[in-house]
């Protein structure tokens, strides 16, 4: 497990989780820089959560920094590829983490880790209503025209739309 950076703190004091916010920090910039929706959404928070996630549970060196940023760009779009499963990987990491965090007993405990733990929950339990890419079409007998307000909707999990949304703002970057 990689050692919490504490950047100044000592003999029991609040570790910041430094890992956890360069990861959400990297993610909120993708995504800005793509220019793929208002941050004020909750797609947009899904997608950040989701790249952070990707980005956090991938550096299995602890050697998160901007240095390596770049080269890691296609690390990270390959496991946000739509044909990867993401949320299977994110469930192993996460339980394989934990345990190297339980081993390290109460005083070891990672806050980063307690904040990716928590953006997963967010990304599994939150469902966002998204368009049915499943239904059928404006194009055939559903009897839609074509304005996308007018599209059948399903409740989907936020993961579902924001990995997809992290994975453009990779490729855009």
């Amino acid at each position: 497990m990689r050692p919490d950076c504490s950047y100044g703190t000592s003999g029991g004091e609040l570790a910041v989780p430094m890992a956890w916010m360069y990861a959400e920090y990297i993610a909120d910039e993708l995504l800005r820089t793509g220019d793929l929706m208002p941050p004020t959404t909750f797609e947009f928070r899904a997608g950040r959560d989701a790249l952070a996630l990707t980005i956090f549970l991938s550096d299995t060196e602890g050697e998160l920094s901007g240095i390596r940023v770049i080269s890691q760009m296609e690390h990270w779009r390959s496991l946000t590829a739509h044909d990867q499963p993401w949320e299977e990987w994110v469930r192993e990491r996460l339980a394989h983490l934990e345990q190297e965090d339980l081993a390290l007993g109460e005083e070891g405990r990672s806050p980063d880790l307690r904040l990716a733990r928590a953006a997963w929950q967010w990304l599994d339990e939150t469902e966002l209503l998204a368009a049915d890419l499943d239904a059928p079409g404006p194009w055939n007998d559903a009897g839609l025209d074509s304005c996308e307000e007018d599209a059948p909707k399903v409740w989907t999990p936020a993961w579902q739309l924001g990995l997809p949304l992290g994975h453009l703002a990779i490729h855009l970057f």
